[in-house]
């Protein structure tokens, strides 16, 4: 039986996983306020540059400024342009789309991950883990029924599709530099100033200047998203990922709820089966990873 201070632990990092997953969802509510009244570089910018503060006691923590000292700057590269592409297609889904449904086509993430796991880390993916990637893509198609009624939001559910399939990129590249042996704190840090490096230059084209309430929106993308970050990192710290990454998916019910509170956006009946369908077939690739991990 665990003792009491792993129980402690284990609530603990539920507890994180599960308010980082609603903090997500509000920073997705400001995206979706703005309402494309802000250049999408912009947001990407500053919803970098305002998550820096809160992401500096991490430097203090890891020693100082030799923590960003990196012996993988290509590997920093990559992640930094998968990380763009993978939050510039949400931030875009998330301005044109349901909420629920951008949430729920990026759990398309997993399964991205296992069919790349194969060529890029070797790894041998089985046929039930296989058929589960199938079916997801499934539940994919329920959703984004491409027919004349549903064409307006192709083009969107496509870009979501190709951030959530950059995003996988960006896992198994972080993978790649872990196994390297770089700090996950490097990693953040390299990640929120080549963003806002990047971002910055592809906003001066087209830069207008925020309102208030606009500005308020930004800061709040920023920090509520750091907020997200170090409480979803400090969970998976407290608790085994095999615990934790299952309540990673509230996230659809904390983005419905907003959704259909500010905006009245409410899933039909072939979405909710398509969303179901996404996400049992990620619950399945996550239980079969415990199974296998157990028997190695």
């Amino acid at each position: 039986m665990p003792s009491v201070a792993t129980r402690a632990s284990r609530r603990r990092a539920i507890l994180f996983i599960l308010m980082a997953a609603l903090l997500f969802a509000l920073a997705a509510c400001c995206v979706k306020a703005l309402e494309g009244g802000v250049p999408l570089a912009q947001v990407v910018l500053f919803r970098s540059v305002f998550a820096l503060p809160v992401l500096l006691p991490l430097l203090s923590q890891a020693g100082g400024w030799a923590a960003i000292r990196t012996a993988h700057p290509m590997g920093h590269a990559w992640r930094t342009l998968f990380g763009l592409i993978g939050m510039a297609g949400a931030f875009y889904g998330y301005a044109t789309m349901p909420l629920a449904t951008v949430t729920a086509l990026g759990f398309t993430m997993p399964l991205f991950l296992t069919l790349l796991a194969v060529p890029l880390l070797g790894e041998r993916v089985g046929w039930r883990r296989g058929s589960a990637v199938i079916v997801g893509f499934l539940g994919v198609l329920i959703m984004v029924r491409p027919t004349d009624a549903q064409a307006a939001q192709l083009m969107p559910s496509l870009v979501v599709l190709v951030a959530a399939l950059a995003w996988a990129m960006a896992m198994i590249t972080i993978r790649r530099m872990g196994e390297a042996g770089e700090s996950g704190v490097t990693i953040v840090l390299w990640f929120a100033i080549g963003s806002s490096a990047v971002a910055f230059l592809a906003s001066l084209p087209v830069w207008v200047w925020p309102s208030a309430w606009q500005w308020l929106l930004l800061l709040g993308i920023g920090v509520i998203s750091a907020m997200a970050q170090l409480l979803m990192t400090d969970a998976y710290r407290s608790g085994e990922p095999t615990l934790v990454a299952p309540f990673e998916y509230s996230g659809i019910i904390w983005t419905t709820l907003l959704g259909a509170i500010i905006w009245a956006e409410a899933p039909d009946g072939w979405d909710g089966l398509g969303i179901a369908v996404l996400v049992a077939s990620g619950l399945y690739i996550w239980w079969r990873e415990v199974q296998l991990g157990l028997k190695r």
